[in-house]
């Protein structure tokens, strides 16, 4: 559907705004599908990031410090995080030996089961973005890559 039709404008002041304003709708669409896709596994976007990395990290520790840096969402509390996916047994968290004032965070077997039970989901399966050819989401990618520079 047209973004025209999603938010009932019918007009811009030119293609810059419409393009930003397609690409935050978007954004915002993407996100509400792929947290319905999480929501029977009890996990949030920024946790399942979280997840991803620790995992990616394995079986090396991670720092509060390295998880922000890597994390898709910049102003999530990555700590506040990591607290809600220990209550969850999902990881650990340990004081580093070699820098007392450091956490190494990592991925219990149990958080590597639940990406493994997850995995079919990732690259936005189920979410539209497979409505692209791999030729399109290169060009998406390329674009996307642009605007950042």
């Amino acid at each position: 559907m047209k973004i025209e039709d999603e938010i009932k404008q019918s007009a811009f002041k030119n293609e810059y705004q419409k393009a930003y304003i397609n690409l935050l709708f978007t954004s915002g669409y993407l996100q509400q599908a792929q947290a319905a896709l999480f929501k029977p596994f009890s996990v949030t976007l920024p946790q399942y990031n979280i997840l991803r990395i620790l995992r990616g990290q394995h079986p090396k520790p991670a720092t509060i410090s390295l998880l922000i840096d890597r994390m898709l969402d910049k102003t999530s509390n990555a700590s506040r995080i990591v607290d809600k996916l220990e209550a969850k047994e999902l990881v650990t968290r340990k004081q580093c030996p070699a820098d007392r004032r450091t956490v190494d965070v990592l991925i219990t077997d149990k958080g590597l089961e639940l990406l493994k039970q997850m995995d079919g989901m990732e690259g936005g399966k189920g979410i539209g973005i497979t409505n692209l050819t791999e030729d399109e989401a290169t060009q998406l990618n390329t674009l996307l890559d642009k605007i950042r520079d």
